[in-house]
């Protein structure tokens, strides 16, 4: 009987060994859920657009695709749209016409791995070098200033904005709409953090929380109060977490991807007060 114990002991550990493996292995594809179809593109919208292919900035090369919204007006203030952990740049076309509505221009990309950019299957650090590519193309080829530059990540974007915007001096600003505190945190929140040792299997951390602490623009925090998928105290802790000059906008009723919606046209409005009072005015 004991040997037997023993036997199913050892049995299970070894399940449960292989279990924590596959989770160590397949969590890029539980977190990461691109689209390689483009449902629309902003000539649908009868917006003038241009398609551009930026080239990486890194060892392993490859390409992003992104469209470049120019703006109708005459100004040198430009949005990096960063989106968020599904889909591609189509489903995110909404919230870059919205910022363009603005009067700015706007660059809306694909990371590698999504839409019609180059592979491979994504991961933390490519993201990074992702986004530091994004901003390597405003600045070469539109020639897009630091002090002129907006960045604007929603959920996983948010997370990658704050990345680049640690290590861009002088820049404009960085608003940051539904995004977690760390991956690790989000972990925690997750089905699985009841059988497995999750932030010790976490190999995409994305630890924004300890990132924000040295930011040195100013810096819009947007989260809906009813967001479901990254709870609003992670907004709040990343508010807290920042130095001045900062704001916080909590949207009753949105969730984690129709803030727009609940917001109206008071999302305009908080957001040309924000420019106002902190991007243009510091010019």
């Amino acid at each position: 009987m004991f040997n037997l114990v023993l036997g199913v002991l050892g049995i299970a550990g070894i399940v449960y060994i292989s279990l924590c493996g596959w989770l160590w292995l397949a969590q890029r594809n539980l977190m990461y859920l691109p689209s390689p179809i483009l449902e629309t593109t902003p000539s649908a919208f009868g917006l003038v657009y241009q398609d551009v292919r930026i080239p990486i900035d890194a060892e392993q090369g490859g390409h992003l695709h992104g469209w470049w919204l120019p703006a109708d007006q005459h100004t040198d203030l430009t949005f990096l749209y960063l989106h968020g952990n599904a889909g591609n740049v189509s489903s995110n076309l909404g919230k870059a016409m919205a910022l363009r509505s603005l009067g700015a221009a706007v660059l809306v990309i694909d990371y590698r791995g999504y839409g019609l950019s180059s592979g491979p299957f994504p991961r933390e650090q490519q993201l990074y070098e992702d986004a530091w590519s994004a901003w390597q193309f405003l600045h070469r080829e539109k020639g897009v200033a630091p002090q002129h530059l907006v960045i604007y990540g929603h959920s996983l974007g948010g997370a990658i904005g704050i990345d680049l915007a640690s290590r861009i001096p002088n820049l404009a600003g960085l608003i940051v709409e539904g995004t977690f505190t760390s991956m690790a945190d989000m972990a925690t929140l997750s089905q699985y953090n009841r059988w497995f040792p999750v932030r010790q299997l976490l190999t995409q951390r994305f630890n924004s929380i300890a990132k924000v602490e040295g930011l040195k623009m100013p810096t819009l925090y947007l989260h809906g109060l009813a967001d479901a998928s990254v709870p609003v105290t992670m907004g709040e802790m990343l508010y807290q977490a920042s130095e001045e000059p900062k704001s916080l906008w909590l949207v009753a009723n949105a969730d984690h991807n129709d803030l727009t919606t609940w917001a109206g046209d008071e999302f305009s409005q908080r957001l040309q007060e924000f420019l106002q009072d902190h991007v243009l005015a510091q010019r």
